[in-house]
């Protein structure tokens, strides 16, 4: 019971450190602004499907790796990242009661307002211009959550995560 809590444990933060590799890769300078945020879908799914593994401390401590990762103000993504956690996280149940695009649509909204609360946090601390395309990554959340939940959803049934 405990090797695979532990196996559990350990695939949840592995799925955490590939999607922040994934954030890091480069794009190409005219795509850039569609990156998705992996981060934040990887934590969206992990949140509704095990509330009670992954919450508002898990995305806090993503966030600050996010953070250092990219030499940006410590705690700008914490904080972005804990509050739509905290909000997917109190709305879990009736999230996972619609359908894959009903989430997607609601999910890439979490986004938009993620990348808001991004954007005021940072403009707090130092002076930095809202570029409207990064909302475009919006755009592509919505697309890829059916995927990435499909994937992510095998991985834990395979490995019996709970």
């Amino acid at each position: 019971m405990a090797n695979s809590t532990l196996r559990g444990h350990a695939l949840i933060w592995l799925s955490f450190i590939v999607a922040l590799i994934l954030q890091a890769a480069p794009w190409p300078g005219e795509l850039a602004p569609f990156r998705p945020s992996w981060v934040l879908l990887v934590a969206f799914y992990w949140v509704l499907a095990l509330p009670h593994r992954v919450n508002v401390g898990t995305a806090l401590v993503l966030g600050l790796l996010w953070d250092l990762m990219l030499g940006s103000t410590l705690g700008v993504r914490g904080l972005m990242m804990s509050v739509v956690v905290y909000i997917v996280a109190l709305n879990f149940q009736m999230l996972r009661n619609m359908s894959l695009w009903q989430q997607a649509a609601i999910l890439s909204l979490l986004t938009l307002a993620g990348k808001v609360l991004e954007f005021w946090a940072e403009y707090l601390v130092s002076d930095v211009k809202f570029d409207p395309t990064l909302l475009w990554s919006g755009v592509l959340n919505f697309l890829l959550w059916p995927w990435l939940f499909l994937l992510l959803r095998r991985v834990r049934r395979q490995f019996s995560i709970k």
